[in-house]
């Protein structure tokens, strides 16, 4: 194991205080008939729909009743099937496919576009692939696929994650009886090592009742992946008190320091390498004229590395004698690659401190719930590639939303009605490094060089392409009503508005002169706009008397397109063609669900088809302009209270609005788009850039979003042999795909099987889970619209984690 030093944030010393203050239990209250009641199918894991879920539309329905696509996933499914990134949630929750961002899973693509991550029903900074998501943490995993109810403010097409973490009070409402706690300890292939520690209890501060659950993790793990580790620590705590009969207190947060890299992946792609794994080796010419290690801005400008007519439309335009002498490899030859052999040079870093922090007050005034949520979540990330790619973000966000909660009964109609002021401040810092940045130029068969290694903006303060700094406020104003009939009928509706005050200043003095506005000018360039709009959602469902619940939704959200450090940048404001900072999704949802066999079988079916509306107001890496049609299945089945099932099926179509509105859609070309180029290592030492063509006659004529399979099929089952032993394996068929928009490369169908074998007795367990049991070879696509056909990642071997763990 690995000995790192890692920084403890202020919150773990709070938390290590507030421990001393818990010392006291006390008696829980019996459970009320309308608790006793919801208690769960013995044997379930957690995994049928029957808990409230505040995560959807805020009414507290349960997933069953929510007139709208979405899964959950407890801890205890994690826990069975060893789930340790939020890219293995596919297996549990259809629609939820990720691509490769460049090898982090920061975020899920939700029906083939990125998502967004809450916490606690609060939407975090965006983070598509700045750090990994922790889900050790959580006691549930709520995916909600479509964008956000109007009560959560603005947020994407995709989808969301609502990251639920473990609290002190128990799904009845009341705290925990006793103090419990756990240790735990993984070790796996490549060196893998965590540790985790958990412990939570009653106690009270002042005479009042409260509860506390703190969780913390530390991890010093190798990788598949050459100069590729892993160090990480997390804590994360909840405190809850009543300070009345009628008002209850949450707060807590988490901290989390995260040091790694990204993993580009393979480069020099060819359907060959694909197939066979076959590379062409060679060594690009050198460019380092000073001779100190590193490939310039400077240094890169002086030569042509892009050919002799440098944009080319269309790829096949791109003949040999456009492959000036400069681009070509020199010592070409082949040899047979292997997977873990990646574009990672050993001094690649991609670091992030993230801090989360709430605060609730609920307050219960006759028939009325009022409930103020103050959140805060920030990052501080640097991310360097000596490919030649670089960035930063220092952002953070504050936001306060008060909700005022009401319920009627009158005959036959149930009625809630809920109410919602909001404002939500971000501050933003960010900076990025992307015009030479050359995927090809590195062997992966030998080491990072001076032939390859880039000086990068993050490292000498100058040349960035952009520099970002600036904030927005947004004043929101949300009202939701659900009227339920006793005869079955129930319908959701809801609106919001938005307003949202937008400065953004650009530092042009520290621009590349290419990157600015007037390259002789180094003035900072300051804007700001007002944008505003307006939301709204409309479900209508009906509990037929045999148990289906047909539904259908549709909504229109509003969409802030911020980038991956949550930065707005001057390019999106005053734009006399509309195009921007701010837009709208339209979703049409129908679909039905059912709970059979005494509620031990519940399925899930709805048909959607959600798209953004403006083809010019996007951003590549965060916010895409699609159409997305498809069809998702799912089903949980507990059997016995041994056996236990779930079953998926996904059906997604993705078409890039933009694209096809064009015809075109820019992307660094690949060897297998050079159809009229004799020997692809006349350009690896540079990089060819233009269009693909998109529509009728051309590889991709639908204009389909790459990377993204249009069938999966996933089948989960765990067997509990009431001994203490149990058994679990998962099944994820997937779909051939094209690596890039080109649809140059394919990737071949995978078929993933991961297989598991746990112990438990009252207090000592052990979970040995093998993940790709038969060795399966199989890739996903990396960043595809832009990279795909350069670049792709081949993906883990068979591999092992067991866990030891005690519980008291």
């Amino acid at each position: 194991m690995k000995t790192t030093k890692f920084s403890v944030a202020p919150i773990a010393l709070a938390v290590t205080s507030s421990l001393m203050l818990s010392t006291a239990a006390f008696a829980q209250e019996e459970p009320s008939d309308a608790e006793i009641e919801k208690i769960e199918v013995k044997g379930s894991l957690g995994s049928l729909p029957g808990q409230d879920v505040e995560a959807v539309f805020g009414f507290g329905k349960s997933i069953l009743e929510t007139p709208r696509s979405a899964s959950t996933i407890s801890d205890e499914q994690m826990e069975r099937f060893n789930v340790s990134d939020i890219d293995e949630l596919v297996a549990f929750a259809p629609g939820t496919f990720t691509q490769s961002f460049f090898g982090v899973a920061g975020s899920l693509d939700i029906r083939g576009n990125p998502g967004e991550a809450y916490f606690r029903g609060m939407k975090r900074l965006d983070n598509p692939g700045n750090y990994p998501t922790p889900i050790g943490a959580s006691s549930r995993i709520d995916i909600v696929r479509g964008p956000a109810s109007p009560i959560y403010g603005p947020s994407k097409i995709g989808g969301y994650l609502n990251f639920n973490p473990k609290s002190a009070r128990a799904s009845s409402g009341q705290y925990l009886d006793a103090p419990t706690g756990a240790l735990s300890y993984t070790h796996g292939t490549w060196d893998k090592s965590i540790i985790t520690a958990e412990v939570g209890g009653p106690g009270s501060i002042g005479g009042k009742e409260m509860g506390y659950y703190v969780y913390g993790e530390v991890e010093n793990s190798g990788s598949y992946y050459d100069n590729t580790d892993t160090d990480q620590s997390i804590i994360q705590a909840s405190f809850n008190i009543d300070l009345t009969d009628n008002l209850r207190v949450e707060f807590g947060g988490m901290y989390h320091n995260y040091q790694g890299n990204q993993v580009a992946g393979w480069n020099r792609l060819t359907q060959e390498l694909v197939d066979n794994g076959t590379y062409i080796t060679g060594t690009a010419q050198p460019l380092d004229t000073n001779g100190d290690g590193s490939i310039s801005h400077e240094e890169y400008g002086a030569v042509n590395l892009a050919g002799a007519g440098f944009f080319y439309v269309p790829a096949a335009s791109f003949t040999d004698d456009d492959a000036l002498p400069l681009m070509n490899l020199e010592n070409v030859g082949t040899t047979t690659l292997k997977g873990n052999q990646t574009l990672v040079a050993p001094d690649d870093q991609l670091g992030n401190k993230a801090t989360t922090l709430y605060f609730d007050v609920i307050y219960y005034a006759g028939d009325w719930e009022i409930k103020n949520q103050l959140f805060y979540d920030a990052y501080d990330n640097i991310n360097e590639n000596a490919y030649g790619f670089s960035q930063f973000h220092d952002s953070w966000v504050v936001e306060d939303k008060v909700v005022f909660s009401t319920e009627v009964e009158t005959g036959s109609l149930y009625a809630q009605f809920q109410v919602s002021p909001s404002i939500r401040y971000t501050d933003f810092l960010h900076g990025d490094d992307f015009t030479y940045e050359y995927f090809n130029r590195r062997d992966l068969t030998m080491p990072s060089s001076a032939l390859d290694r880039r000086l990068l903006s993050t490292r000498s303060g100058m040349n960035y392409d952009n520099y970002d700094q600036g904030d927005y406020l947004d004043l929101g104003f949300a009202a939701m009503t659900d009227l339920t009939w006793d005869w079955g009928l129930n319908i959701v509706l809801g609106a919001r508005y938005d307003t949202i005050d937008i400065e953004t200043t650009s530092r042009q003095d520290l621009l590349l002169p290419g990157a600015r506005e007037d390259a002789a000018v180094t003035t900072p360039i300051t804007l700001d706009e007002t944008v505003d709009g307006v939301s709204w959602n409309a479900s209508i469902s009906y509990t037929t008397p045999i148990g289906l619940i047909p539904y259908i939704t549709m909504a229109e959200q509003a969409t802030l397109v911020a980038g991956q450090g949550a930065e707005i940048n001057i390019g999106q404001l005053g734009n006399a063609d509309g195009s921007g900072a701010f837009d709208t999704s339209e979703l049409l949802e129908y679909g039905v669900k059912g709970s059979f066999l005494d509620e031990s079988l519940y399925f899930a079916l709805s048909i959607f088809e959600q798209e953004r509306t403006d083809y010019n107001t996007q951003n590549t890496v965060t916010n895409n302009t699609t159409n997305n049609e498809g069809l998702e299945f799912e089903l949980r089945w507990v059997v016995n209270e041994n056996l236990v099932l779930s079953a998926g099926y996904s059906n997604v179509e993705v078409v890039n609005l933009t694209a096809l509105e064009n015809g075109t859609q820019f992307g660094f070309l690949g060897a297998e788009d050079l159809v009229n180029l004799s020997d692809p290592s006349l350009v690896f030492g540079g990089n060819v850039i233009g269009l693909n063509l998109v529509g009728p006659g051309t590889n991709n004529p639908k204009g389909l979003k790459a990377g993204m399979p249009e069938n999966i099929y996933t089948l989960t089952g765990t067997y509990d042999f009431q001994n203490g032993y149990a058994a679990s394996l998962s099944v994820i068929d997937v779909d051939s795909v094209s690596s890039g928009f080109s649809g140059a490369v394919t990737l071949p169908a995978y078929t993933l099987v991961n297989a598991g074998l746990s112990y438990q007795d009252e207090n000592f367990g052990v979970n040995l889970t093998v993940k790709n049991l038969t060795d399966e070879t199989y890739f996903r696509a990396n960043f595809p619209d832009l990279f795909g056909s350069q670049i792709v990642l081949p993906e883990l071997p068979r591999h092992f984690n067991v866990k030891f763990s005690y519980k008291f």
